[in-house]
């Protein structure tokens, strides 16, 4: 036998030892002693999961199924593992920031700020609070690391702030001077303005590539599609609803779609932020105001004012699963999600107060006295790479 033939039989005799062997792994051996000869046939070649082709400068998409992939319960950056945790609670009618320790439940701190403080805001690098000190026409940055106040900023007309997902710019939605006001993310120094049609430009979010924006308009009932890179506005409609009262902003896990409170229509818009053709309402509740994403991207929480409740909505579903009602009514608003995921924080607009609610099982495990108006409570730190905005928009 020549030297060539000896090694293939060499080889088919230890082929046939593998087999003999995968027949004697019980189920499936079959399956696997056929895929050993080759003979199951080429498998086709797996498609990779296209990438989001995002806004140049921003950070990739993690998951192109779910843009809140980053914000995993205590999936901390470490920019902010080291920062204690805190409730900071702007106080509209006080002029203050409320600091709620959320171990304790308690009020450990009260900051004086500018006038009519409505949000507080996470930077895009996340190092900075930033108030909103609508009235007083000025920022108040706090370091969430040390608890101190900076230098105000005077910025006019901050409503309401958020900022481009290459971090970039921040945007002011300066409700009142009907602007959208593109800014140096870090110096605040006036980039570009984009004058906008519809009254009170409010809340917004990103679509998940960043290239597009959706912002509402809670006093004209309209909403806008911004061009990011553009920083220009390039389509608008007035929801079909008399008095509509758009609100918060917040896009699906999937990044399909977006979805709008309304305050007047009592529930939430749906859209299709990339067609930004005429939206559907899905009632929710009385005063529909605040949407907020759940740490496993499953559920929505959304503060319904009106009524003192809090509905939830399940992605996966495409429907209403619950309610909650607070004991005693009040006035759920703005808030955000603990860093673990099991505490939703709601600042009570007209009740002085602030709801600490088990997301579990939907009870209120506190109901926190603060200043009056409370309004966009930030919970802070959050998990997340950057900071978009508002009370917490991570990605």
């Amino acid at each position: 036998m020549t030297p060539r033939r000896t090694r293939i039989t060499a080889s088919l005799i230890a082929a046939a030892t593998a087999l003999a062997a995968l027949a004697g792994c019980g189920t499936g051996s079959k399956d696997r002693a056929t895929e050993a000869l080759g003979t199951h046939g080429a498998a086709k070649p797996v498609k990779p999961e296209p990438a989001v082709q995002g806004l140049p400068g921003m950070p990739p998409v993690l998951d192109p199924k779910d843009v809140y992939a980053a914000d995993r319960p205590n999936q901390l950056s470490p920019v902010v593992k080291d920062f204690p945790s805190r409730v900071y609670v702007p106080n509209t009618e006080s002029d203050t920031v409320s600091v709620i320790d959320p171990k304790t439940f308690k009020v450990i701190d009260t900051i004086p700020v500018g006038r009519q403080p409505q949000h507080v805001v996470p930077s895009w690098d996340m190092k900075t609070l930033w108030v909103n000190d609508d009235k007083g026409n000025t920022l108040t940055p706090i370091d969430p690391k040390t608890g101190k106040v900076g230098k105000r900023v005077d910025v006019h007309d901050p409503y309401n702030l958020y900022f481009t997902p290459d971090g970039k710019y921040a945007i002011v939605m300066a409700s009142l001077d009907r602007e959208l006001v593109f800014r140096d993310a870090h110096t605040m120094k006036r980039v570009k303005t984009e004058p906008v049609s519809c009254y009170g430009v409010n809340h917004a979010d990103f679509s998940a590539d960043g290239r597009y924006f959706i912002v509402s308009c809670e006093f004209s009932g309209e909403l806008l599609k911004v061009d990011t890179a553009k920083m220009k506005v390039v389509d608008q409609q007035k929801l079909p609803f008399k008095g509509a009262m758009p609100q918060d902003v917040k896009i699906s896990p999937d990044g399909r779609t977006f979805y709008i409170a309304d305050m007047v229509a009592d529930g939430m818009w749906v859209l299709n932020g990339d067609k930004f053709t005429t939206p559907t309402l899905l009632p929710t509740g009385k005063g529909a105001h605040g949407l907020y994403v759940s740490r496993d991207s499953r559920e929505m929480y959304i503060s319904n004012r009106g009524e003192g409740t809090i509905s939830i909505f399940d992605f996966t579903r495409n429907r209403l699963t619950k309610k909650w009602r607070l004991p005693h009514g009040g006035s759920p608003d703005m808030g955000g999600v603990s860093a673990d995921g099991k505490t939703l924080w709601l600042s009570g607009r007209y009740n002085s107060e602030v709801y600490a609610i088990d997301t579990r099982t939907g009870e209120q495990i506190a109901r926190i006295p603060v200043g009056n108006g409370p309004h966009g409570l930030a919970v802070y730190p959050q998990p997340g790479r950057y900071s978009l905005g508002h009370t917490g928009i991570f990605r």
